[in-house]
């Protein structure tokens, strides 16, 4: 397992993300919301992501990036929770849900618990 976040992997087509946020069904686990949809993407990787702070909650674009930052350096490091026991392809969007900047050590499980919740959940949507 590769703990790279390359080009290839990043989310970036606008048709996804508006497909992404009409079509898609979410997990939450404080601070994170994760949306995410089952696409069939021409990526390398079975899963491209995208993270997003809003401005309505985090007014300075300075403490919005460095949240993104954090954001992209936790799911890297965890990004086999995820990718694990996948057999479709999909697209990921991380949102940032707090008012304020959340300790490093605290967004990692956060996300920890999310990867596990969304685990579940595909478990769950395979046996119906």
């Amino acid at each position: 397992m590769s703990f790279t976040l390359g080009k290839e992997e990043k989310l970036k087509s606008k048709k996804l993300i508006e497909q992404l946020f009409a079509e898609g069904k979410h997990v939450k686990s404080f601070p994170f919301r994760l949306v995410y949809l089952p696409v069939n993407h021409f990526g390398k990787m079975p899963i491209k992501v995208g993270f997003s702070v809003p401005k309505r909650n985090v007014k300075l674009a300075v403490n919005r990036l460095r949240i993104k930052r954090l954001m992209r350096e936790v799911y890297r490091k965890n990004k086999d929770l995820f990718t694990d026991n996948l057999d479709k392809r999909y697209i990921f969007m991380f949102v940032y849900m707090a008012k304020e900047e959340i300790k490093y050590s605290d967004l990692e499980l956060a996300l920890i618990k999310l990867g596990a919740k969304f685990q579940d959940k595909i478990k769950e949507y395979e046996q119906n």
